[in-house]
């Protein structure tokens, strides 16, 4: 959007992907071959695949208030670390809405720019993972969290 990044999706297939797009924001002109979103498209990979890249992109996200503490306080969580959903509970000062922060996490719109993945299980084990537990190991182990 005119503010900024409103969805970033991990998928195998490019075509499903811009129908996931196209159902999501049915009156948004979708348009490739933007050099702009080309160039927040190769930003978002390079933070993806480097160790060390910030990803500082404005974002346009939506979402209750709760939701909106519990993104920010996933963002909290540096590359490399992680944090059970009691913990982030905790953090927010709802420490008995485990469940709600799970839901939150799930409605994550943003993949990377909200690291959802760095939340665990309380006992550190994985746990869903809207784009799949096995991407979400991938990312860990190249922030080198596992």
């Amino acid at each position: 959007t005119a503010k900024g990044v409103c969805a970033i999706e991990f998928g195998d297939d490019p075509d499903a992907l811009v129908r996931g797009l196209q159902d999501r924001f049915p009156k948004a002109k979708l348009v490739g071959g933007d050099p702009a979103f080309e160039q927040t498209v190769a930003h978002v990979v390079g933070f993806i695949e480097s160790a060390t890249q910030s990803l500082d992109l404005p974002l346009d996200l939506r979402g209750t208030a709760f939701q909106q503490r519990v993104w920010s306080a996933i963002s909290d969580i540096p590359r490399g670390a992680t944090a059970s959903y009691g913990e982030l509970a905790n953090r927010i000062g709802h420490p008995t809405a485990t469940r709600a922060v799970a839901q939150a996490c799930a409605a994550n719109p943003v993949a990377v720019a909200i690291p959802c993945h760095r939340v665990v299980r309380r006992d550190g084990g994985l746990s869903g993972y809207r784009w799949g537990a096995e991407r979400k190991r991938a990312l860990l182990r190249r922030e080198g969290a596992i």
